[in-house]
Formats: structure tokens, sequence, C-alpha cells
């Protein structure tokens, strides 16, 4: 039921652009293998690793996000979390069981999910309303419902093997290269070496540049579908006043094309603007 479900979210339009780099990561893990099997096999099992508990502990230790320790806390956040579930739930039952609220030391206000059991609030959001913070639980439970972390992590675990085995290619022909100027004693060897490698590390370079652009696409377009979960849950008002809150504390900076070609979030007053007609035509 679960690879059903999230095989008909990675071919929806709006996920397209992970679907392309996850097609493109796959064929070259493929090439770096040079064995179909084994390039797939790998990449399978070390999914399979990052969707276990295993990979969401290790998530949860890269990311800092620690488990509720202190009284205050654990009082008043785990009702919040409990009843922003329920709505949850019910308007998404696929939703995981046992999902678990965490808290990092970040002292920004903001929140995410990540894995498929795991939220994490920074501790910046404790000065923030109860109605504010169940708001952003809420639309981060839309992340979990459509499997939008999934997705990301399945980009992630082919980046790694790819980044990999990009090093190990990289150390691999540099000390051949340099082994083989010091036999020969060539200093145009040496050069070509030192060439070869710049090449590598540039197409390294521009593969994740590419990448970016394809994954930040669709992760734009999934911030949509995360308002209207939490628009859903009956949060539609109360996250148009958290946009516009989010929005007056960023810093004001350029934005170029790269920027917004590699931002994961759209502008919030595009965003408000959806949820705004979603609100008139409820």
């Amino acid at each position: 039921m679960y690879i059903l479900d999230f095989g008909k979210r990675l071919i929806q339009k709006r996920n397209i652009g992970i679907t392309i780099y996850l097609i493109l990561n796959t064929l070259l893990v493929i090439i770096l293998f040079q064995d179909v099997l084994l390039g797939v096999g790998l990449y399978l099992l070390s999914l399979v690793i990052a969707l276990s508990p295993i990979g969401e502990w290790i998530l949860r230790v890269q990311q800092g996000c620690k488990k509720l320790e202190r009284k205050e806390h654990i009082e008043r956040l785990e009702p919040l979390f409990r009843e922003v579930y329920a709505k949850a739930k019910q308007v998404n039952p696929s939703i995981p069981d046992n999902i678990r609220l965490f808290i990092s030391n970040d002292p920004s206000p903001n929140a995410f999910a990540t894995g498929r059991k795991t939220i994490c609030l920074t501790r910046g959001l404790l000065n923030w309303s109860d109605d504010e913070i169940k708001t952003i639980l809420a639309y981060e439970f839309g992340h979990l419902a459509n499997k939008d972390t999934d997705l990301i992590l399945l980009v992630a675990v082919g980046n790694m093997i790819v980044s990999v085995m990009f090093v190990i290619y990289r150390l691999f022909a540099t000390f051949v290269g340099i082994m083989f100027s010091f036999a020969s004693r060539s200093i145009g060897a040496l050069l070509m070496t030192f060439l070869i490698d710049v090449i590598l590390v540039a197409l390294m370079w521009l593969w994740t540049k590419f990448g970016t652009v394809l994954v930040m696409y669709s992760s734009r377009q999934n911030e949509y579908e995360a308002d209207r979960f939490a628009f859903q849950c009956g949060f539609g008002h109360a996250l148009i006043c958290a946009l516009d809150r989010f929005n007056e504390m960023e810093t004001i900076a350029s934005k170029g094309l790269w920027a917004n070609l590699a931002s994961s979030h759209p502008e919030p007053d595009q965003r408000i603007g959806k949820l705004q007609r979603l609100m008139a035509g409820a």
C-alpha cells in the first residue's frame, strides 16, 4: 500500500523535477558501477536503510532533533501536537502512526519534518502562541502526508552514492596520474592529471547545481500542497498570519536568477494568494 501510494505521488506533475533527477541519478549510479543490478540494488538497499528506524535516527542526529525533556515543554507542546495529529489523521488516514515530536536548539522560529515519523520544532518557536504552533504543526503534517520528505530522502540517497563514487574515482584517477607522471618523469602528464581533476570537480559542481534546480522546483510545488493540507485541517487563516510573520522576520536580500531557482519555498505572497483563493472557494 505504501509503495503504491509513494509511486503515485512520485509521478505527479508537481514532482516532475524530482522524478527527472531521480532517473538521471539512477542512470549515473548504474554507469559508475557499470552494472545495472549492482547499481540499482545498492540504491534500493541504501533507501531501505534510510527509511528504517536507524536511518530516521541518523537524520534526527544530523539535524539536532532531541526528545522533549523539560516538564514545561512536554506539558505545553504534547497536547498541541496530539490535537493537530488527530485532525491530520482525519484529513489523511494514511499518515504514519507513531509520528513523534522533537525539539532543536535553533533560536530562530521554525519547524521541519524529516524521515517518515519525525516533526521537529525549534526552540525559537516556543515564543509563539499555542495557536501559531498548532498551525505550523499542521503544515508539517502536510509534508508527511504528501510524503515529501520521502521523496527528498530518495534523492539524497542517490546523491550520497554518486558523491562517494565520485570521490573514489577522483582519488583513483589522481593517484594513477601522479604515479604515471613520476614514473615517466613527465611534467605534461602531471599537468594533465591536475587538469582532469579540475574537470571532474567542475562536472560534479554542474551536476549538483542542475539537481538543485530540479529538486527545488518540485519542493516549491510541494509547499503549496502542505499549505493546502493545513487549510484542510482548519488552519487556513492562521497560516496566512504565520506566513506574514515569517516574511517580516526575513532579512532583506538581493534576489537573482540562481537565488530564485534554488529556493525551496515560493514567495510568501504567492502562497498567501493561493490560500486566500482556497478560503474564498470553501
